[in-house]
């Protein structure tokens, strides 16, 4: 059965693309006005959305609409983070007249979806579902109101809503989807409600796919089998039966586990964490095999055009008077915030992401004397930006954040700039010469920002770890930190790391910049061609339906 007409595709199907898939994620970064993402897992999808709209992909995407969104980062008095929840209306979405109730911890939830036309974003068809309806008490309203409830309790429900809600949603759209792809495993509960309605675990594992974003197992999302019960996970799928489909038997349900077994196939997220995946797995029964799909970011939302036409006419003045341009634009931002006027001249290193413990946002600030040391070198100038949201809830990140931003106000070539959303990333990407990242090696199992950062001829400093190891060669088109044993405890490997980037930056990296100028142009353009097409999120959607959508049991890893 086709769509509903005015939900359809506007064009017709790539015969490549025709099985029809419906993609599930918690989060979507589609556009700066449409703020129901908190970081990297959302701004995958939001490029795997626009680029299955520009290869004509039979595909529909399924995520919640977020009241409040993730939050608004702004600051307090003393310009350290503050948090504001503050209601999203979206005059853009369209109300589909469809509603429906699931039941969570024993109660009715009535739900309403929502639908994002393709042509107002580039994108495939979208519905978001919303418990916020007069219908429901208070607290099954709150059920869509944040982003990645902290309540235990709270955050399933979430779940529940993402998996059980969107596969109720694609009946009642009267669409059989031949894939139910699961971006991360907060929509495992679709898997109950594909039992319930084929009874037959070989048909659930026929239709499901799954993929993982965790390196670590400890990392992976586990609640205890009766409260999942309780709430409504399984949808009255018997809780002997469930262990039976599962295999689970104690009391501990781990959801990515879980997903390996419901799924006839699962992908980690670069070449990288596919073997990490194999490995961390490989003692658990009845999983389905792994392989990889690394992800990528759409290049058409992401790359200036200036910049990429310099490039394809190999016009390197104009490739360095547009960046300069850029980097006096993100500048303005920067003094906005903070009141340091930045110079466009100026070596400029950008760390922006999710601030994690272990992303180490402060790990060239570990030793102060070296730092300041770096900070006032007038014959190798830097400026340096910091940026990222924090999960509110996280104290030891917002501890990072506020410290580095009390420890800037010091420097005037140093900053940390708040609301990292979809506008600022981007402006960050467009004026950054260098893009550091620095996790512990083992704990990023791929990362995107570094993608559009060298799409928009900005370098690579970083760890030998995710999409990294794929990409970058050494003084190439970009700088490794040479790899320390990941083995050893936490301290030692930050202040490995921290010497191994100290030297790189003060013997090879800031020495060609501003005393080998023509080289660095060299390596700029060297990693623009290099990020595109492979690290475009076009590549990444054709790998999904050619590797794990069709025929994968012929897939060799």
């Amino acid at each position: 059965m086709s769509l509903p007409k005015k939900f359809q595709h506007p064009y017709k199907f790539d015969p490549k693309y025709s099985k029809k898939t419906a993609y599930f994620c918690m989060e979507f970064a589609i556009d700066q006005s449409f703020k129901i993402y908190s970081g990297g897992l959302g701004f995958l999808a939001g490029s795997h959305m626009r680029s299955a709209y520009d290869l004509k992909q039979n595909m529909v995407g399924i995520g919640l609409l977020w009241k409040y969104g993730y939050y608004d980062q702004i600051r307090a008095k003393d310009q350290s983070m503050d948090v504001l929840f503050q209601e999203k209306i979206y005059s853009f979405l369209e109300d589909t007249g469809i509603k429906f109730s699931i039941n969570l911890n024993n109660h009715p939830v009535w739900v309403k979806a929502y639908y994002l036309d393709p042509e107002q974003f580039g994108t495939v068809p979208m519905f978001f579902l919303s418990t916020d309806l007069p219908e429901n008490d208070y607290l099954a309203q709150t059920t869509t109101h944040r982003l990645y409830e902290s309540n235990t309790e709270g955050k399933v429900a979430q779940s529940i809503l993402l998996g059980l809600g969107g596969a109720k949603l694609l009946d009642e759209l009267n669409w059989e989807p031949e894939i139910y792809h699961l971006n991360e495993a907060h929509a495992l509960s679709a898997a109950f409600h594909l039992y319930k309605k084929f009874d037959s675990v070989e048909e659930v594992k026929k239709r499901m796919v799954f993929t993982t974003h965790t390196p670590e197992e400890a990392g992976n999302e586990k609640h205890n089998i009766h409260l999942l019960n309780k709430l409504g996970f399984f949808n009255g799928v018997p809780l002997e039966t469930v262990r039976e489909l599962t295999g689970i038997k104690d009391d501990i349900f781990n959801h990515s586990l879980v997903a390996l077994r419901l799924s006839h196939f699962a992908n980690g997220v670069s070449k990288l964490h596919g073997e990490v995946s194999r490995e961390m797995w490989k003692g658990h029964e009845g999983i389905c095999p792994i392989t990889h799909v690394t992800n990528a970011q759409n290049a058409r939302y992401w790359q200036d055009p200036q910049l990429k036409e310099a490039l394809a006419k190999d016009d390197d003045a104009s490739l360095v008077e547009r960046k300069k341009k850029l980097k006096k634009n993100l500048f303005q931002i920067v003094a906005d915030q903070t009141g340091n006027w930045f110079d466009p001249n100026v070596f400029t290193i950008v760390w922006a992401r999710r601030y994690a413990e272990y992303k180490r946002a402060d790990l060239i600030t570990r030793d102060m004397e070296r730092f300041h040391k770096l900070l006032t070198n007038t014959k190798y100038p830097i400026q340096i930006i910091w940026a990222g949201k924090p999960y509110p809830m996280d104290y030891g990140a917002v501890g990072t954040f506020n410290s580095l931003v009390h420890m800037t106000k010091q420097y005037k070539n140093a900053a940390v700039l708040v609301g990292y959303e979809l506008q600022l990333s981007r402006m960050l990407k467009y004026g950054s010469d260098m893009w550091l990242n620095n996790p512990r090696v083992t704990r990023e199992a791929s990362g995107t920002s570094g993608m559009t950062a060298a799409m928009n001829a900005g370098i690579n400093f970083s760890t030998y770890d995710g999409w990294i190891c794929e990409f970058t060669r050494h003084g190439s088109n970009g700088f490794i930190i040479p790899a320390t044993d990941h083995r050893k405890p936490h301290h030692m490997q930050d202040q490995e790391d921290m010497e191994a980037m100290y030297y790189l930056l003060e013997h090879e990296v800031l020495p060609t910049y501003y005393d080998k100028p023509e080289e660095w142009t060299k390596i700029v353009k060297t990693s623009m061609k290099d990020v595109t097409p492979y690290f475009d999120a076009d590549r990444m959607a054709h790998e999904y339906y050619e590797h794990v959508y069709n025929n994968p049991e012929q897939e060799k890893f």
